[in-house]
């Protein structure tokens, strides 16, 4: 990565995109991990997710925050990889490796982060969703937690941006976003437990939302 030019894309194209064009509101901001190592889940209705979650994030924690995002779209293209890689810095994980080869494992790239003190951004639907639809969390972040019991998952409820940059559509129009952060979940809970917990959770933040901002 090059955390100069990313430092400056940030501060000088996202920031005034999100603050000033899109407009963010964001509650309970301050459960939000201060440094890493930190994983954060978040729903998924736009490429514009990443973008608002690291803004929020800020410039001083910039350099930790690592999206994961999925090779096999963001590592095709020449210019695509280059932008993810080096200003987003993406963790590009290949959606269709389940299994180990050749002594890896696919979410090895992800504890490498975490063992770096890095903050994880996942996105648990693996894809852009219909938007301001959530679908069915997978359960990779149950694996990632196994591998790491000792680090809380924070969840974030998102809604807006999926009406300001649908899937599918290149055209941005103006949308305001509304950004609800719940109390860190623990790690060390069993598989289907902390799926149940992470659902109720993200339910509960959306519940969060007025009724008219999903019409």
């Amino acid at each position: 990565m090059n955390q100069i030019l990313r430092i400056a894309f940030f501060a000088l194209v996202v920031r005034p995109l999100m603050m000033i064009v899109l407009g963010t509101n964001v509650r309970r901001g301050e459960l939000l991990p201060s440094s890493g190592p930190a994983i954060i889940v978040a729903n998924h209705n736009s490429h514009l997710d990443v973008f608002a979650l690291m803004n929020v994030l800020g410039l001083k924690r910039l350099p930790s925050v690592r999206p994961v995002a999925a090779a096999d779209y963001f590592m095709t293209r020449r210019l695509r990889r280059w932008f993810a890689t080096r200003i987003v810095g993406i963790i590009p994980i290949d959606r269709n490796k389940v299994r180990r080869e050749k002594g890896k494992h696919p979410l090895d790239p992800i504890s490498e982060v975490l063992q770096k003190d890095g903050i994880v951004l996942l996105f648990p639907e693996g894809t852009r969703g219909e938007p301001e639809k959530m679908d069915e969390f997978q359960s990779g972040v149950a694996h990632i937690a196994r591998r790491h019991p000792e680090i809380p998952i924070t969840p974030v409820f998102m809604h807006g941006l999926g009406k300001a940059l649908p899937k599918g559509e290149a055209l941005l129009v103006p949308f305001f976003c509304d950004m609800f952060v719940g109390q860190p979940l623990d790690s060390q809970l069993k598989k289907r437990e902390l799926m149940n917990q992470l659902s109720v959770s993200m339910d509960e933040l959306a519940a969060e939302l007025p009724t008219e901002a999903w019409d």
